[in-house]
Protein backbone atom coordinates (compact mmCIF):
# COMPACT_ATOMS: atom_id res chain seq x y z
CA UNK A 1 0.00 0.00 0.00
CA UNK A 2 2.64 2.03 0.78
CA UNK A 3 4.34 1.91 -2.00
CA UNK A 4 1.05 2.72 -4.36
CA UNK A 5 0.74 5.76 -2.54
CA UNK A 6 4.67 6.32 -3.31
CA UNK A 7 3.62 5.83 -6.96
CA UNK A 8 0.43 8.17 -6.87
CA UNK A 9 2.46 11.31 -5.12
CA UNK A 10 5.30 10.49 -8.13
CA UNK A 11 2.32 10.72 -10.55
CA UNK A 12 0.88 13.68 -8.91
CA UNK A 13 4.49 15.75 -9.57
CA UNK A 14 3.76 15.10 -13.79
CA UNK A 15 0.62 16.05 -13.42
CA UNK A 16 0.24 19.98 -13.49
CA UNK A 17 -2.07 21.18 -11.25
CA UNK A 18 -2.68 17.63 -8.99
CA UNK A 19 -0.94 18.34 -5.89
CA UNK A 20 -2.87 22.03 -5.72
CA UNK A 21 -3.96 22.08 -1.51
CA UNK A 22 -4.92 25.15 0.94
CA UNK A 23 -1.58 26.87 0.41
CA UNK A 24 -2.38 27.02 -3.89
CA UNK A 25 -5.92 27.97 -3.17
CA UNK A 26 -5.05 30.48 -0.54
CA UNK A 27 -7.41 29.08 1.81
CA UNK A 28 -7.76 28.75 5.96
CA UNK A 29 -10.93 28.92 7.43
CA UNK A 30 -12.27 28.60 10.76
CA UNK A 31 -14.45 26.14 12.11
CA UNK A 32 -16.71 24.28 9.06
CA UNK A 33 -17.28 25.83 6.24
CA UNK A 34 -18.20 23.83 3.28
CA UNK A 35 -17.19 26.29 0.92
CA UNK A 36 -13.60 26.40 1.75
CA UNK A 37 -12.19 23.74 -0.41
CA UNK A 38 -9.98 22.87 -3.22
CA UNK A 39 -8.79 20.39 -5.33
CA UNK A 40 -5.59 17.88 -4.57
CA UNK A 41 -4.85 14.83 -2.47
CA UNK A 42 -6.59 14.30 1.00
CA UNK A 43 -5.00 13.18 4.44
CA UNK A 44 -7.04 9.72 3.50
CA UNK A 45 -4.41 9.58 0.19
CA UNK A 46 -8.10 10.36 -2.23
CA UNK A 47 -7.71 12.60 -5.01
CA UNK A 48 -10.65 15.05 -5.68
CA UNK A 49 -12.46 17.47 -3.06
CA UNK A 50 -10.17 18.71 -0.09
CA UNK A 51 -11.15 20.83 2.76
CA UNK A 52 -8.78 23.76 4.28
CA UNK A 53 -11.41 24.35 7.10
CA UNK A 54 -10.68 23.41 10.71
CA UNK A 55 -13.04 20.89 11.16
CA UNK A 56 -11.03 19.08 8.53
CA UNK A 57 -9.16 17.63 11.12
CA UNK A 58 -12.03 15.82 12.73
CA UNK A 59 -14.00 14.73 9.59
CA UNK A 60 -10.78 13.47 7.78
CA UNK A 61 -10.77 15.45 4.63
CA UNK A 62 -7.86 18.03 5.10
CA UNK A 63 -6.10 18.54 2.20
CA UNK A 64 -2.19 17.31 2.07
CA UNK A 65 -0.69 20.46 2.56
CA UNK A 66 -3.17 21.70 5.86
CA UNK A 67 -0.81 21.40 8.57
CA UNK A 68 1.90 23.60 6.56
CA UNK A 69 -0.74 25.95 4.91
CA UNK A 70 -2.64 26.42 8.15
CA UNK A 71 -0.63 25.59 11.33
CA UNK A 72 -2.30 25.89 14.71
CA UNK A 73 -1.56 29.88 16.10
CA UNK A 74 -2.41 30.17 20.07
CA UNK A 75 -4.08 33.21 21.40
CA UNK A 76 -1.61 36.02 22.86
CA UNK A 77 -2.57 38.20 25.52
CA UNK A 78 -0.80 41.40 26.63
CA UNK A 79 0.80 41.98 30.28
CA UNK A 80 -1.70 42.27 32.71
CA UNK A 81 -2.90 46.15 33.41
CA UNK A 82 -2.37 47.35 37.19
CA UNK A 83 -4.77 47.33 39.26
CA UNK A 84 -7.60 49.82 39.55
CA UNK A 85 -8.76 51.74 42.66
CA UNK A 86 -11.96 50.07 44.52
CA UNK A 87 -15.22 51.06 42.71
CA UNK A 88 -15.67 52.96 45.57
CA UNK A 89 -14.78 54.36 48.71
CA UNK A 90 -15.38 53.25 52.76
CA UNK A 91 -17.39 50.27 51.77
CA UNK A 92 -16.89 46.78 50.92
CA UNK A 93 -16.72 46.44 46.67
CA UNK A 94 -13.45 45.30 44.19
CA UNK A 95 -10.88 46.39 42.18
CA UNK A 96 -10.41 44.94 38.26
CA UNK A 97 -7.35 44.59 36.14
CA UNK A 98 -7.34 43.61 32.71
CA UNK A 99 -5.40 42.43 29.44
CA UNK A 100 -5.95 42.52 25.75
CA UNK A 101 -5.07 40.14 22.98
CA UNK A 102 -2.31 40.33 20.61
CA UNK A 103 -3.42 37.66 18.58
CA UNK A 104 -6.64 35.57 17.77
CA UNK A 105 -6.11 32.10 18.10
CA UNK A 106 -6.31 30.52 14.29
CA UNK A 107 -6.68 27.27 12.75
CA UNK A 108 -7.08 25.24 15.88
CA UNK A 109 -4.89 26.90 17.88
CA UNK A 110 -5.33 27.51 22.01
CA UNK A 111 -8.41 29.78 23.45
CA UNK A 112 -7.38 33.07 24.70
CA UNK A 113 -7.28 32.93 28.90
CA UNK A 114 -9.49 35.28 30.71
CA UNK A 115 -8.65 38.98 30.14
CA UNK A 116 -10.24 40.38 32.97
CA UNK A 117 -9.66 39.40 36.82
CA UNK A 118 -11.32 40.79 39.57
CA UNK A 119 -11.33 41.14 43.58
CA UNK A 120 -12.01 42.21 46.70
CA UNK A 121 -10.90 45.52 48.40
CA UNK A 122 -12.10 48.18 50.68
CA UNK A 123 -10.40 51.95 50.82
CA UNK A 124 -10.39 53.99 54.06
CA UNK A 125 -10.49 57.59 52.82
CA UNK A 126 -13.07 59.59 50.65
CA UNK A 127 -12.03 61.71 47.74
CA UNK A 128 -11.40 64.50 50.03
CA UNK A 129 -9.21 62.50 52.30
CA UNK A 130 -11.17 61.98 55.26
CA UNK A 131 -11.12 59.05 57.42
CA UNK A 132 -13.49 56.14 56.73
CA UNK A 133 -14.39 52.41 56.84
CA UNK A 134 -13.29 51.66 60.36
CA UNK A 135 -16.91 51.39 61.70
CA UNK A 136 -17.94 48.19 59.86
CA UNK A 137 -19.23 44.52 61.20
CA UNK A 138 -18.64 41.71 60.75
CA UNK A 139 -14.32 41.67 60.23
CA UNK A 140 -13.63 41.75 56.35
CA UNK A 141 -10.85 39.47 55.31
CA UNK A 142 -8.80 38.51 52.15
CA UNK A 143 -5.91 36.47 51.33
CA UNK A 144 -2.62 37.39 53.02
CA UNK A 145 -1.15 37.81 49.60
CA UNK A 146 -3.69 40.80 49.02
CA UNK A 147 -0.76 42.62 51.57
CA UNK A 148 1.91 42.61 49.51
CA UNK A 149 0.23 44.89 47.03
CA UNK A 150 -1.38 47.27 49.28
CA UNK A 151 0.61 50.27 49.79
CA UNK A 152 0.16 52.48 53.06
CA UNK A 153 -0.16 55.71 51.83
CA UNK A 154 -1.99 55.19 48.72
CA UNK A 155 -4.79 54.09 50.61
CA UNK A 156 -4.98 56.12 53.88
CA UNK A 157 -2.75 59.26 53.93
CA UNK A 158 -3.80 59.45 57.66
CA UNK A 159 -0.53 56.93 58.22
CA UNK A 160 2.69 58.81 58.32
CA UNK A 161 5.65 57.54 56.28
CA UNK A 162 7.63 58.17 59.97
CA UNK A 163 4.94 55.28 61.19
CA UNK A 164 6.10 51.81 61.64
CA UNK A 165 4.07 50.51 63.82
CA UNK A 166 4.23 46.25 63.53
CA UNK A 167 0.47 45.60 63.71
CA UNK A 168 -0.58 42.39 65.01
CA UNK A 169 -2.48 38.88 64.06
CA UNK A 170 -5.21 37.72 65.35
CA UNK A 171 -5.96 33.69 65.66
CA UNK A 172 -9.60 32.25 65.54
CA UNK A 173 -11.14 28.94 65.36
CA UNK A 174 -13.61 29.02 62.43
CA UNK A 175 -17.39 27.71 63.58
CA UNK A 176 -19.16 28.19 60.61
CA UNK A 177 -19.66 29.52 57.44
CA UNK A 178 -21.92 29.35 54.26
CA UNK A 179 -21.22 26.72 51.47
CA UNK A 180 -20.51 29.37 48.93
CA UNK A 181 -16.68 29.93 50.57
CA UNK A 182 -16.24 26.02 48.92
CA UNK A 183 -17.98 26.83 45.37
CA UNK A 184 -15.69 29.82 44.90
CA UNK A 185 -13.57 28.75 42.02
CA UNK A 186 -12.28 32.04 40.05
CA UNK A 187 -8.00 32.92 40.14
CA UNK A 188 -8.35 35.99 42.89
CA UNK A 189 -10.93 34.08 45.06
CA UNK A 190 -10.14 30.57 45.54
CA UNK A 191 -8.43 31.40 48.50
CA UNK A 192 -11.32 31.02 50.16
CA UNK A 193 -12.13 27.17 49.54
CA UNK A 194 -9.65 26.98 52.27
CA UNK A 195 -11.96 28.36 54.89
CA UNK A 196 -13.21 25.32 56.97
CA UNK A 197 -15.12 24.48 59.71
CA UNK A 198 -13.25 23.76 62.96
CA UNK A 199 -9.49 24.76 61.82
CA UNK A 200 -7.50 27.82 63.54
CA UNK A 201 -7.20 31.09 61.27
CA UNK A 202 -5.10 33.87 61.52
CA UNK A 203 -5.85 37.56 60.36
CA UNK A 204 -3.05 40.01 60.35
CA UNK A 205 -4.15 43.31 61.23
CA UNK A 206 -1.82 45.55 59.40
CA UNK A 207 -1.91 49.47 57.99
CA UNK A 208 -4.17 50.23 56.60
CA UNK A 209 -7.23 48.61 58.17
CA UNK A 210 -5.85 49.14 61.48
CA UNK A 211 -7.16 52.90 63.13
CA UNK A 212 -4.26 54.78 63.06
CA UNK A 213 -5.93 56.31 66.35
CA UNK A 214 -7.25 53.00 68.53
CA UNK A 215 -4.37 50.83 66.57
CA UNK A 216 -7.06 48.24 66.37
CA UNK A 217 -8.64 46.67 62.94
CA UNK A 218 -12.50 46.94 62.91
CA UNK A 219 -13.91 43.12 63.98
CA UNK A 220 -10.68 42.17 65.11
CA UNK A 221 -12.73 40.63 68.16
CA UNK A 222 -10.30 41.87 70.68
CA UNK A 223 -12.45 42.64 73.77
CA UNK A 224 -14.29 39.23 73.30
CA UNK A 225 -13.98 36.69 76.46
CA UNK A 226 -13.40 34.06 73.79
CA UNK A 227 -16.95 32.04 74.37
CA UNK A 228 -18.31 35.17 72.04
CA UNK A 229 -19.45 34.50 68.58
CA UNK A 230 -17.84 36.85 66.27
CA UNK A 231 -18.57 37.13 62.40
CA UNK A 232 -16.52 37.31 59.54
CA UNK A 233 -17.21 38.20 55.80
CA UNK A 234 -14.72 37.46 52.82
CA UNK A 235 -14.04 40.23 50.50
CA UNK A 236 -14.72 39.29 46.52
CA UNK A 237 -17.77 37.40 47.54
CA UNK A 238 -20.58 38.58 50.05
CA UNK A 239 -22.31 35.58 50.28
CA UNK A 240 -19.00 33.65 51.63
CA UNK A 241 -19.38 34.49 55.15
CA UNK A 242 -19.72 32.88 58.69
CA UNK A 243 -18.53 32.93 62.46
CA UNK A 244 -15.47 32.35 64.79
CA UNK A 245 -14.64 32.44 68.04
CA UNK A 246 -11.27 34.48 69.51
CA UNK A 247 -8.34 32.11 69.99
CA UNK A 248 -5.50 34.77 71.21
CA UNK A 249 -3.85 37.80 70.13
CA UNK A 250 -0.30 37.32 69.42
CA UNK A 251 2.69 39.50 67.77
CA UNK A 252 2.82 37.61 64.31
CA UNK A 253 0.58 35.08 62.76
CA UNK A 254 1.91 31.17 62.47
CA UNK A 255 -0.48 29.28 60.52
CA UNK A 256 0.23 27.89 56.99
CA UNK A 257 -0.12 30.44 54.33
CA UNK A 258 -3.79 28.89 53.32
CA UNK A 259 -4.85 29.78 56.55
CA UNK A 260 -3.52 33.19 56.79
CA UNK A 261 -6.14 36.33 55.79
CA UNK A 262 -5.98 40.09 56.73
CA UNK A 263 -8.72 42.40 57.92
CA UNK A 264 -9.16 44.58 54.95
Amino acid sequence: MRTLWMALCALARLWPGAQAGCAEAGRCCPGRDPACFARGWRLDRVYGTCFCDQACRLTGDCCFDYDRACPARPCFVGEWSPWSGCADQCKPTTRVRRRSVQQEPQNGGAPCPPLEERAGCLEYSTPQGQNCGHSYVPAFITTSAFNKERTRQATSPHWSTHSEDPGYCMEFKTESLTPHCALENRPLTRWMQYLREGYTVCVDCQPPAMNSVSLRCSGDGLDSDGNQTLHWQAIGNPRCQGTWKKVRRVDQCSCPAVHSFIFI
